[in-house]
């Protein structure tokens, strides 16, 4: 049992780097950078398309590549990779600089999450259910310390804290540094083992899936994005970075809860019921100012988005279609591309007709969950 939660710290510590502080230290970095560095909201968004641009294209790298989805050595120079762009963000001389950063940065915490779910997967998917998903929750930990670290500081400039980011980052690399997989471990196994008379079976069904986890990979980034700068844009004072500081506490025991869920209802009831959950977190900070709105909505965006991927992923495999898993991570990912640009025009009227946008999105996502039929697994 000791050895079970040790890959789950080591993962969590991974997953905590790569994504909760490589990706997502920016959501509260922001609006540091927009008064102190002049990042308009346009070059916002675009440094965000940047780090999900760089995301897609290490997610592919993985599926292209059976060695390196459970290759040590790759996890190890990626993450090192990541906490020297992080680092470097202070010295970039100009917006293309940022955004160069920015894309190494989203490839770079694509490989790492890649390798550490793989890893916590072959140890641990004999385990119970929650033990993966107290790794995921490192996703969490990470953009909790990303709140902290800005919360701390409130004087500190834009370059200092993406400088704390990136010692924040080396600390948790430094904990996940023995992270790696069984390099002769298949890749997917539901789809390389499935009888060929199944395989193309639910292409319809999964269709709907797909579409669903794209829009949510739209509506989640989005939000992800710009809630801290769409309540400093309404409130003063401490309650953006209070409330990211919620989204990654909510986030830490999210995925274990849901898996716990799952185990006793359906998939799709219980994604319809997250997204609904989701969509009103994310509306709420648009549609009513101060803080009991935007601490709400940051405590049911936070307990709901990596809930949201793991009950997804979690369909697909039960759907049995060949590369569940790659298709839906490559339509995630590319809602999370499409997001930042979609919503640009809104920007010039302020982050919360963003945040409207992307909560109807979400609502999308929740209308097509609701059309799915997923045979449950066998208890």
């Amino acid at each position: 049992m000791h050895a079970n939660w040790a890959h789950v710290g080591r993962g969590a510590a991974a997953l905590g780097a790569a994504m909760g502080i490589g990706r997502f230290a920016y959501t509260p970095i922001l609006p540091l950078m927009t008064a102190q560095a002049a990042v308009t909201p346009q070059l916002a968004g675009n440094l965000a398309t940047a780090n999900y641009v760089g995301y897609l294209a290490g997610a592919l790298a993985g599926t292209a590549s059976h060695r390196l989805t459970r290759s040590a050595m790759a996890l190890r120079a990626s993450l090192v990779v990541l906490v020297a762009t992080l680092a470097a963000m202070p010295f970039a001389p100009n917006a293309v600089g940022w955004l160069g950063l920015r894309a190494v940065a989203g490839f770079t915490s694509a490989v790492v999450f890649v390798i550490a779910v793989n890893s916590m997967l072959d140890h641990l998917g004999d385990h119970a259910p929650h033990l993966p998903g107290w790794g995921f929750g490192g996703v969490g930990v990470g953009i909790a310390l990303s709140a902290v670290l800005v919360l701390a500081m409130p004087t500190a400039g834009w370059q200092s804290a993406w400088w704390l980011a990136a010692v924040s980052a080396a600390v948790l690399t430094a904990c996940a540094w023995s992270v790696g997989g069984n390099e002769s471990a298949a890749i997917d196994s539901t789809a390389a083992t499935a009888p060929r008379e199944q395989r193309g079976r639910f292409d319809r069904r999964f269709a709907v899936l797909f579409v669903s986890y794209t829009l949510e990979g739209f509506g989640y980034i989005v939000a992800g994005t710009f809630l801290v700068a769409a309540i400093k844009q309404t409130s003063s004072g401490w309650l953006g970075d209070g409330a990211w500081l919620l989204v990654g506490l909510a986030a830490a025991p999210s995925a274990a809860l849901w898996a716990a869920l799952g185990a006793r209802c359906s998939h799709p009831k219980l994604l319809v019921v997250a997204l609904t959950l989701q969509a009103i977190g994310i509306a709420l900070p648009a549609v009513a100012g101060g803080a009991t709105a935007a601490l709400v909505g940051a405590v049911l965006f936070g307990g709901t988005f990596i809930g949201v991927s793991t009950m997804t992923l979690a369909a697909g495999r039960l759907l049995k279609f060949p590369g569940a898993v790659a298709l839906l991570t490559a339509g995630y990912s590319a809602g999370q591309i499409i997001g930042p640009v979609a919503v640009g025009p809104l920007l010039h009227h302020g982050f919360g007709y963003a945040l409207l946008a992307a909560a109807l999105t979400v609502v999308a996502a929740a209308v097509a969950a609701a059309l799915l039929r997923i045979p449950q697994p066998a208890r």
